[in-house]
């Protein structure tokens, strides 16, 4: 089973394997990857322009890998209600027959995070700023980050595309 992930992000790569070899466990994998832009901001805010940067990814990766039988685009967001940021992500994925999505748990963002997320900032580059660390978007991430790594950003990215492939699952139902 040929598997394409829109990103060479190691968090997101391992979050897809590691779905996939949960819910397909009689499947090879042959696991393609390539960073693909998402034609939204770097920040996408609002779950509109973020659920359109998972399917912008997911649509250009399944371009570039004909052969794939799934094709992923992973988009992170933030979203702002009553001046207050919560974090979540949207994973959508292209079969030959058929698109699904999902959305990952959201979570709220220290008010120092939200702060420099409105001066332009990715959330990953906010996190290293507040938290003294580098890279962290490749690592933790925010949530693993905030809960002493309870929840890692592979965890959440994990239940999310397990949550997305159940009309693949149940195909006879969708």
């Amino acid at each position: 089973m040929n598997i394409a992930i829109s990103s060479k992000n190691p968090v997101k790569i391992e979050a897809v394997i590691s779905a996939f070899e949960k819910v397909f466990v009689d499947k090879d994998f042959n696991f393609l990857s390539s960073n693909i832009k998402s034609g939204v901001s770097d920040q996408p805010f609002g779950n509109s322009e973020t659920i359109k940067g998972a399917m912008n990814r997911a649509s250009k990766i399944a371009k570039l890998f004909p052969e794939a039988d799934f094709c992923l685009g992973i988009e992170g967001g933030v979203s702002n209600k009553n001046n207050e940021l919560t974090a979540f992500a949207w994973i959508v994925i292209k079969s030959n027959d058929k698109i699904s999505k999902a959305k990952t748990s959201s979570f709220e963002l220290p008010r120092v995070v939200g702060e420099l997320l409105k001066k332009g900032y990715e959330l990953g580059e906010a996190d290293d700023i507040v938290f003294k660390k580098k890279n962290t978007k490749q690592k933790n991430g925010a949530v693993g980050l905030l809960t002493n790594n309870i929840v890692t950003r592979k965890d959440l990215y994990r239940q999310a595309i397990i949550l997305a492939l159940i009309p693949h699952i149940n195909e006879s139902l969708y």
